[in-house]
């Protein structure tokens, strides 16, 4: 068997992997994208072990070890993507970086938590209460 031959389809593979991971919006697509790069290792991984022929195969047990991880990296991300959709509305990932903190506020000052620096009701407030 020629080495070629799977070392093309994995490097298309990770690339089309990459390209979903730089491109999508979409949280579940960019995990699907991430699994498609793991696979591509993988494919890497029994290819290289079939060329070489080694005795303790420890290009497949690396594969079986990268599977376990990438169903685990899964299923958490996946659950992460639920509650942040559950919470958000979306699962959009250019949206979800207002979750950051804004480095130009400082957390430990809240005007609304004091009086004196919170800003004072005009009577414009007042008539809208009253109107409440």
């Amino acid at each position: 068997m020629h080495l070629a031959y799977p070392a093309v389809l994995a490097a298309l593979l990770f690339c089309t992997g990459l390209y979903g991971v730089l491109a999508r919006r979409n949280a579940i697509l960019v995990l699907m994208s991430v699994e498609l790069m793991l696979n591509a290792v993988n494919l890497n991984l029994v290819a290289f072990d079939v060329w070489l022929r080694d005795a303790l195969h420890a290009g497949q047990a690396l594969t079986l070890f990268t599977i376990a991880v990438a169903a685990a990296e899964i299923g958490i991300g996946l659950a992460i993507v639920l509650m942040v959709h559950r919470n958000r509305g979306t699962s959009d990932i250019d949206r979800l970086r207002d979750t950051a903190e804004n480095p130009h506020e400082d957390p430990d000052t809240d005007p609304d938590s004091d009086p004196d620096t919170a800003p004072s009701s005009g009577p414009h407030d007042e008539k809208a209460e009253a109107a409440a």
